[in-house]
């Protein structure tokens, strides 16, 4: 008789959960393991709100690996149908077993009266073509009828539309799945899960109402630095206190996309490489792109980055050239004037400690919230099918 898999270790405490996701590499706040606490204790599933690149995702992995669960991964895109993330019928193994059962079913209708009796007796026989041997689970159903406990991520859920939302809401609810040709699957052992946010779109009440929620912002300098520490990169405790506070300086300058805690990472790791001891804004130069994915987001950055080096340095005209290495750096844009006259570094990175920061417009954060929806129609999908017509049209 098959040994019945061992349900892992809860999790005793908050400190419990801290000191487990730190062993995993995964430095967690007091507010955030209280609320993967209060998810393991109360079997409900955390919806995980925020910029880009605070820790969202890495949070699900870290909790499978700290429970010792399977992690099952739910990507969410727009247009995503419900066969992608409850179940689809294996279509090519039914017609296998049909053409491999076609003798049987000739002896099975051999001596019925008329089409209609045969017809009846083949119907008789649905339940053998639509079981469980011919049914492809997808993370959804996984995470439900699966005998291994597991950790569900649904990732990006403000990307998928709004149809996959109610799709969503007997799983979150009920930790069951219906399958109409079969029935319904309760889990035995309900799942973790974790929905993650961007914050591209707004989410139905519905959905928020079955789920705790957190919003996760970008860390303080301590911690910040507490997880360099823990990733280990390499840098000295100097030098990575100082890369912390000229990225933090980086994310006050209204970037289209400003560096994650993974990116700071990996510029840790790339000075390390380099060998360097301390900072200097040719070497940040140099190696900006790590963090910075946008040409705009770039040239910004290199007219500011003698100062964020340095509080007390002049802070040079834009579009200058960095020279010392042999190179030029020429931005082809302009700025905005409200951009071109930065305020001091070290109000920015204190002001940045501060809870309530995010105005009324960001998603998730206090406050009322955004006031325009995106119009149906409206989203990526249009506007690429808007894009070819205009082709065609010329």
């Amino acid at each position: 008789m098959p040994a019945t898999p061992a349900r892992p270790a809860e999790f005793a405490s908050v400190e419990d959960i801290t000191e487990r996701f730190a062993a995993q590499g995964y430095i967690a706040d007091r507010r955030l393991a209280t609320t993967v606490f209060l998810l393991t204790r109360l079997d409900k599933p955390v919806l995980l709100e925020g910029p880009a690149g605070v820790g969202k995702t890495e949070l699900a992995k870290a909790l499978a690996a700290a429970t010792g669960r399977r992690l099952l991964r739910l990507q969410c895109y727009e247009g995503q149908d419900e066969s992608r993330a409850l179940y689809e019928w294996d279509y090519g193994k039914q017609l296998l077993y049909t053409q491999m059962l076609r003798d049987k079913i000739g002896d099975l209708t051999a001596d019925a009266p008329d089409l209609a009796s045969a017809v009846r007796r083949i119907e008789e026989q649905d339940s053998v073509f639509f079981s469980d041997r011919f049914l492809a689970p997808r993370p959804l159903l996984e995470a439900v009828r699966g005998e291994e406990p597991a950790v569900l991520l649904i990732d990006e859920v403000d990307r998928a539309d709004e149809a996959l939302e109610a799709v969503l809401l007997e799983c979150l609810a009920e930790y069951q799945v219906s399958v109409p040709e079969i029935g319904t699957y309760t889990a035995k052992v309900p799942p973790y899960v974790v929905l993650t946010s961007n914050n591209t779109r707004d989410l139905s009440a519905a959905l928020k109402r079955r789920c705790l929620h957190l919003f996760l912002d970008y860390p303080d300098a301590e911690r910040e630095l507490e997880i360099l520490r823990a990733k280990d990169t390499g840098l000295s405790e100097a030098t990575a206190r100082h890369l912390v506070e000229v990225v933090r300086g980086l994310r006050e300058l209204q970037l289209r996309k400003n560096p994650s805690i993974s990116e700071t990472v990996d510029w840790a790791r790339t000075l390390a490489v380099l060998g360097v001891e301390e900072l200097d804004p040719e070497v940040l130069a140099d190696t900006a792109n790590v963090v910075l994915k946008y040409e705009r987001d770039l040239g910004r950055a290199l007219d500011v980055l003698p100062r964020l080096v340095d509080p007390n340095r002049t802070l040079p005209e834009p579009g200058h050239q960095h020279d010392g290495h042999g190179h030029h750096h020429h931005h082809g844009h302009h700025h905005d004037h409200d951009h071109d006259h930065e305020v001091d570094g070290r109000a920015i990175r204190a002001a940045m400690d501060q809870q309530g920061r995010h105005d009324d417009g960001y998603y998730g954060a206090p406050g009322p919230g955004p006031t325009r929806r995106t119009a149906p129609g409206a989203g990526q999908g249009a506007r690429a099918f808007a894009a070819i017509a205009r082709r065609r049209a010329v």
